[in-house]
């Protein structure tokens, strides 16, 4: 009988060792005592973080004609910024305690009582809940001499590049997120494609900012990869289009990555940022609370009708009707996940723990599609060279069809099952004596630890089923 995380411990503790023990996921800079909000991705995480991007990629590029991936410069133009709002109002809320020089954002330590404090609110309303709720607060103090008023905290993470001498009005900056690029680059898809509006864009890379406090592992860090779509539609028919996305993505996270429905849910924003029409949430149901992992936005015509104004090139959509030539700006439906979100996601999911002749097993429940590893393979002996040889022959068959093959000969076989079994390996195939005698291997389901003999020449498609 499995179950999940136990719950008198700290699911974002036991994720984060086993995310290190494995492979998967590194605190960055380590070696050196770290540097907060920075990690890096391990062989399997890699992998596993690959695999999710790659489902989200395909729910986009092979389900519809009509969209495109980009790839745009992680550093643009200031102007890019300054026109997108980020430069004048791109800001957490932020008190700082003033004996230790520690900054907390304001709306998280709201957040952890219950107490809404959506960071598109007013300075002076986040002050007036900091203020009503202060000895409710979890801070180093309770002193409220010892802290700084609210106030707001730029995220935007600067570079000198071509500023040798610092003197640049405006620097450039390390992209907050990877939309702008897709809008600073709708004309060039539309001029240079056999494109016509609808038409979506969409790329997947790396943004950064300078959170205040980055905390909950991978879920809220200063580098991360963000997975954006843009989809460009008529104004008339935007809404329409809205409603469509949102069932569709609300689809992907059940039918792609197999997250149970009573896991997510959908959250209306109730603050809307004002140039939005409408704004959804699609979150799930960590042990630690709900949390966003996409965002799906009715951006309206905002964007493209900024970089219209701080540009001067007319982003108009010329569509030719029977009455004549139609001009408008497309409204714009973004669907904006975070990558390393899914990942820490896929992670809590997949994570369970059963009973194995009375002991306790940990394995990672994780998809086919999805697992870093799909196979390992093993002689039952190491020190056996005919076993060793023949696993090998097995091995270097099975990789050239899956590449995500792995070669484990060490320890006993039951310590392979378990390392196997941690980093959600489907499918365990061991080499042993009777291989010698009928060409049949050993095949462990994951899951079940059920195990069952297979010819070699069938073993490729048993995989695969």
């Amino acid at each position: 009988m499995s179950e999940k995380i136990p719950q008198h411990e700290s699911t974002i503790e036991i994720i984060a060792n086993l995310a290190k023990r494995r492979g998967f996921i590194y605190p960055g800079s380590e070696l050196y005592g770290g540097l907060a909000g920075t990690y890096d991705y391990g062989p399997l995480g890699f992998l596993l973080k690959k695999n999710i991007e790659e489902a989200w990629r395909a729910s986009f590029a092979r389900k519809h004609d009509n969209v495109w991936e980009i790839d745009p410069a992680i550093m643009m133009h200031p102007d890019v910024w300054i026109a997108s709002g980020h430069v004048g109002s791109f800001s957490d809320p932020l008190i700082e305690h003033k004996p230790s020089n520690q900054r907390f954002r304001v709306d998280h330590l709201l957040e952890e009582i219950d107490v809404m404090a959506d960071e598109k609110m007013a300075v002076d309303e986040i002050q007036k809940l900091f203020d009503e709720h202060f000895e409710k607060l979890s801070l180093p103090s309770n002193k409220r001499d010892e802290y700084t008023d609210v106030r707001q905290f730029n995220m935007l993470v600067e570079s000198n590049m071509g500023d040798l001498a610092g003197t640049a009005e405006h620097p450039v900056y390390l992209r907050p997120e990877t939309a702008q690029g897709e809008y600073v680059n709708y004309k060039n898809v539309l001029d240079s494609m056999p494109v016509k509006v609808p038409f979506g864009i969409f790329h997947v890379g790396k943004a950064f900012r300078n959170e205040i406090k980055p905390r909950q592992f991978v879920f809220r860090t200063r580098e991360f990869t963000q997975m954006e779509f843009q989809y460009f539609t008529k104004p008339d028919n935007a809404e329409h289009v809205y409603e469509d996305w949102k069932k569709k993505r609300f689809a992907y996270y059940t039918d792609v990555l197999g997250i149970p429905k009573e896991k997510l849910r959908m959250k209306q924003h109730e603050n809307l940022v004002f140039y939005a029409k409408d704004a959804w949430d699609i979150e799930y149901k960590f042990d630690f609370g709900w949390k966003e992992i996409e965002g799906l936005h009715w951006r309206g015509d905002y964007d493209l009708s900024q970089h219209q104004k701080h540009s001067g090139v007319k982003l108009e959509y010329i569509e030719q009707t029977k009455e004549g030539n139609e001009r408008y700006l497309p409204h714009v439906i973004e669907c904006s996940s975070g990558l390393d979100r899914n990942v820490f996601m896929v992670l809590h999911h997949a994570y369970t723990v059963d009973q194995v002749n009375d002991e306790d097993r940990v394995y990672l429940n994780l998809p086919y599609h999805l697992a870093p590893i799909k196979v390992c393979v093993s002689p039952l002996l190491k020190n056996k060279p005919e076993l060793a040889e023949k696993a090998r022959e097995v091995y270097t068959a099975l990789r050239k069809d899956i590449s995500q093959v792995m070669w484990d000969d060490n320890g006993n076989i039951g310590k392979r099952y378990r390392r196997a079994d941690e980093i959600g390996t489907p499918h365990c195939v061991v080499i042993d004596f009777d291989t010698l005698e009928d060409d049949t291997v050993t095949v462990r389901d994951r899951n079940t630890t059920e195990q069952k003999r297979v010819k070699i020449d069938e073993l490729l498609t048993f995989i695969k089923k």
